[in-house]
């Protein structure tokens, strides 16, 4: 379902189909076409194993007409440009495995055979896929298969796939991170989850929705459940660690302007809602008319008398590669005039406890406060300059069509004058004057 709101939204499924090509796996073809569920229609996606065939549908497969838009999506015309921090607001309770070929609950689990979470990791690094997707692929799977560990006593490396689950996740997951990545990685947010009740039976028995994994996926990012009275699984562990890992806030929509919407539709009707899944890219709405990115942050600060100023090095540097926006300090006068230190963490809003946690186990603080703010952005693009001693990267910064900033990349620069021996300056000031000269 998250596939083909994906396709809906305009991801050409010829080019899903590039990217999963990068990887080796194969026994499996792709099939889309238009559905409805309760009047509501969207783009259905579906991964059959083998030469496995839709029961009651003559689609063509995706390989031989090439992409998703042969079909009515072709009215759907892409936004350009997307900017990459223009939401997707995932809103949807109705969410389920979205493959046909298998019977019951397809949930994966660690006895049966089939590939394992270290060889499905091992397969992703051995691709040509991009580091984003490589990385975000693999962290999805990881939690899953943390998740499945964790339930069975299993290291997660030796959790297994079932085979036709391993699949079926390998294309949503990998397949998923790509068209995120098409889409040029838009902040994520998403609607409280909410799963179904009653019982799903897959290999290890009978259990009560949630299923186990699920549960155990959201309860690891501390991801507040509810659920409905609709009486199947709506949120499974794929999907469950789909939105962990890439939904930076959990709510209702606000002030969000949408540019596009895709449906996602799953493989049955539901008794109290349309069995479909809702994703809306767009920005924030707001005054004054200019194109630049907007976004909110979460500020966390604590007061520190009594910090070692090698700890809170090591600190700042755990921070930033954990995923800080960015850490700092400046010296302030405290109570009972003690000189001290304030510790300043930005990061993303949904982040905001992570890295509380962080600062409460890695410093001396006693406590964080924690706000909310709004950030505006310029728009960046990424240009390469000829310089007289080789090429180096410039950031651009746009606002309203024009570059308001231009910033050759350090860690470009950098390694050119590593390879010229020349100083760092240098190679900075070359690569202005190359860009002025354009």
């Amino acid at each position: 379902m998250f596939m083909g709101a994906m396709l809906d939204l305009g991801v050409e499924l010829r080019q899903v189909e590039q990217e999963l090509a990068k990887i080796s796996l194969g026994g499996y073809h792709l099939h889309t076409y238009r559905a409805k569920r309760r009047e509501i229609e969207g783009v259905r996606f579906e991964v059959h194993i083998g030469h496995e065939h839709p029961r009651g549908h003559s689609h063509e497969h995706s390989h031989e007409h090439g992409h998703a838009h042969e079909h009515p999506m072709a009215s759907i015309s892409p936004i350009s440009p997307i900017s990459p921090i223009s939401p997707i607001h995932s809103h949807s309770h109705d969410e389920e495995h979205p493959h046909d070929h298998t019977h019951g609950h397809p949930h994966n689990h660690p006895h049966s055979h089939g590939r394992t979470y270290s060889e499905i990791k091992q397969m992703i690094l051995a691709g040509t896929l991009s580091g984003w997707v490589q990385g975000k692929a693999i962290a999805v799977f990881e939690r899953v298969a943390v998740a499945e560990g964790k339930i069975h006593g299993l290291p997660p490396g030796e959790v297994r796939f079932h085979e036709v689950g391993a699949v079926d996740s390998i294309v949503d997951i990998v397949g998923g991170c790509a068209a995120l990545d098409l889409l040029g990685r838009p902040r994520v947010l998403a609607a409280e989850p909410v799963d179904g009740v009653g019982w799903i039976d897959c290999a290890h028995g009978r259990f009560p929705i949630p299923a186990p994994a699920t549960l155990e996926i959201l309860a690891a990012r501390r991801i507040a459940l509810t659920q409905c009275a609709e009486p199947h699984e709506m949120i499974t562990p794929t999907g469950a660690a789909l939105l962990a890992e890439f939904s930076q806030e959990f709510g209702p929509m606000r002030g969000l302007a949408a540019e596009k919407i895709g449906v996602g539709v799953g493989s049955r009707e539901h008794q109290t809602r349309p069995n479909v899944l809702r994703a809306i890219l767009g920005g924030s709405a707001e005054a004054g008319g200019h194109d630049w990115e907007s976004d909110t942050i979460a500020v966390l600060e604590t007061n520190l008398d009594d910090a070692n100023p090698e700890i809170l090095g090591c600190f700042m540097q755990a921070a930033l590669v954990a995923g800080a926006l960015d850490v700092f300090h400046a010296p302030i006068q405290m109570k009972k005039n003690r000189p001290a230190v304030l510790l300043s963490v930005l990061c993303a809003a949904g982040e905001a406890d992570k890295f509380s946690e962080m600062i409460l186990r890695q410093t001396s603080a006693f406590g964080v406060r924690r706000t909310l703010a709004d950030r505006r952005k310029l728009r960046r693009e990424f240009r390469t300059v000829q310089t007289p001693h080789g090429p180096v990267t410039v950031k651009l910064g746009l606002l309203d069509g024009r570059v308001a900033q231009v910033a050759p990349e350090f860690e470009s620069c950098k390694k050119l004058a590593a390879e010229k021996n020349l100083p760092l300056a240098e190679i900075y000031h070359a690569a202005l004057a190359a860009w002025k000269a354009q």
